[in-house]
């Protein structure tokens, strides 16, 4: 199917029928066969995503290069399969790599200034919004900070979004979807204590603003991944995700588009030691990916199938 040339598309079509889309970051060509395989294999719709790093090293350092290449690769591999697929630059703070994925092609990009002040913030994002737009490209915004929050009242109002604030940036910006924190956090270790979200605020922030919304900070950390690196020597003690039944929760309450890493993460560097171990003579790199592709492609798709977009496209 062609390239998706706005996540817009996506997005909207989810928000209407109340389910999520996956955005699944990737780094390597591997990891884009796997996610795209999974999401041929559940009829889903799919987002795939470069962080400014991963941009960064596709392109050697490049950041035009690297940008273009990721375009060219998920064009090509869209092309061989039945399903809507969009790329999406993740979380945008260099203005120079939001213009390179823009030059570049991208589907959508994000302007990641929920470090500034609540009117620094609106403006750098309707300044992108304005550039994206012209060329027919989304934009993703964010409002409060993600960080790990427990039961400081004074701490949690400090980090999450404010619904009023949430109306007037969106009024203001025209921005195509926000992520609002609602108390995820990025990483493996995104709890000190039990998962704590605020539905209501989600609820109020999607009655607010009535476009597609959001969640970072959402890979599940898959305990049996974790149990599995920590057998061939990963140190990931403590290492904590958002519960399934919050996922759906969320999805219910208006969320639609959910990024996924860590848990992607965590599978390869599991499956990588393990393969490592048992092989110790192997040198063919085909060899050791080929387990590794498979173990990323099912966790795509057991995402998928919580997140509802299964059987979607």
């Amino acid at each position: 199917m062609p390239y998706v040339r706005s996540t817009k598309e996506i997005l909207e079509k989810a928000s209407k029928e109340g389910y999520a889309v996956g955005a699944f970051n990737f780094n390597n060509l591997e990891f884009l066969q796997a996610i795209l395989a999974a999401a041929e294999e559940e009829k889903a719709p799919v987002i795939v995503a470069t962080s400014e790093g991963a941009i960064k090293y596709i392109g050697r350092g490049n950041i035009e290069a690297g940008a273009k290449l990721a375009v060219e690769m998920v064009k090509t591999l869209a092309e061989k399969v039945s399903v809507p697929v969009a790329l999406h630059l993740d979380h945008g703070r260099d203005f120079n790599i939001i213009m390179a994925a823009i030059r570049a092609g991208y589907s959508s990009v994000m302007i990641d200034a929920s470090h500034l002040p609540f009117e620094e913030n609106l403006k750098e994002t309707k300044r992108i919004v304005e550039i994206a737009h012209a060329v027919g490209i989304a934009v993703e915004a964010e409002l409060g900070k993600l960080k790990g929050i427990e039961d400081n009242v004074v701490e949690r109002e400090s980090v999450l979004v404010d619904p009023e604030e949430a109306r007037v940036f969106v009024k203001e910006t025209s921005v195509d979807f926000l992520a609002p924190a609602i108390g995820t956090s990025h990483g493996a270790f995104k709890f000190k204590g039990e998962p704590v979200l605020d539905f209501e605020r989600l609820k109020k922030v999607k009655e607010n603003t009535g476009i597609p919304l959001v969640l970072h900070g959402a890979s599940m950390v898959p305990q049996d991944m974790v149990e599995l690196a920590k057998q061939y020597g990963a140190e990931l003690s403590g290492a904590k995700g958002v519960p399934e039944d919050m996922l759906k929760k969320a999805i219910e309450l208006g969320i639609n588009k959910i990024n996924i890493d860590t848990d992607l993460r965590i599978t390869f560097v599991a499956y990588m030691r393990k393969v490592f171990a048992e092989n110790k003579s192997e040198i063919d790199p085909r060899k050791i990916f080929d387990p590794v592709f498979v173990k990323v492609k099912e966790i795509v798709k057991e995402r998928m199938r919580i997140f509802g977009s299964s059987g979607k496209a």
